[in-house]
């Protein structure tokens, strides 16, 4: 898992996590930085800069995640420092806790208006598209998203959690509201959309196919520049 050093020519992604205890899940983590750390060179965010919290472990996982933590790259930043213009693309794994302090996180908001304005790339995936929900400028309604076509967590599949009645976010009602065009497929289906600039995947089990998109299509966009 060795980190490429500076001057290496990479583009940068910043994977922006939860910092509450309802925390990110692991497998899905897993898949997306291996992912964009073989392509970019990789940078964590949370609320605050503290530890995110990986739910949902086993023993593989668990294994990965106790020799990531040894890393220097596996310390995150706070949201609050980030500058939008040194990343190229930006990624939210399937998050349950993007429903608690991502989904109206002023910082996330402000990151996301400004890549949004410069096109560049944004995947969100299963519970993690509730913090795009956060690109609003402070004090007004009107969202970034707005038209695009996305997917998240389906309200049939977050039906079957415990805790449906106590979530404070449901991505499909809320982006409706909001003015996006949301979709979705079967429970746990396979299901990724991509509108523009922005790639969104349904649930946990749409990571791979979400973030190998967001990967094309920063290939795609580099080669465009390379032969100018």
């Amino acid at each position: 898992m060795a980190v490429s050093g500076a001057g290496s020519g990479r583009l940068n992604c910043l994977i922006v996590l939860p910092s509450c205890s309802e925390g990110v899940s692991s497998q899905s983590f897993i898949q997306c930085f291996t992912l964009t750390h073989s392509a970019f060179t990789v940078q964590l965010a949370t609320p605050g800069g503290k530890t995110p919290d990986f739910i949902n472990q086993d023993e593989q996982s668990r294994r990965w995640l106790n020799d990531f933590r040894t890393k220097p790259f596996a310390v995150p930043l706070a949201l609050e420092i980030i500058d939008p213009h040194r990343y190229s693309c930006l990624l939210i794994p399937h998050a349950p806790g993007a429903a608690v302090d991502l989904h109206n996180n002023n910082d996330l908001g402000t990151i996301l208006l400004q890549f949004i304005q410069d096109k560049k790339l944004v995947c969100a995936i299963g519970m993690g598209v509730a913090g795009l929900l956060s690109a609003k400028t402070p004090g007004e309604t009107c969202w970034g998203f707005k038209a695009y076509s996305l997917t998240g967590s389906s309200v049939f599949e977050l039906a079957r959690r415990s805790n449906f009645a106590d979530l404070a976010v449901l991505p499909e009602d809320a982006i409706r509201d909001a003015g996006g065009q949301f979709s979705a497929s079967e429970p746990d289906a396979v299901h990724v959309v991509v509108d523009r600039h922005l790639v969104t995947g349904q649930n946990e089990a749409s990571t791979l196919t979400a973030v190998q998109n967001l990967v094309l299509l920063s290939n795609q966009r580099q080669s465009k520049m390379s032969s100018k």
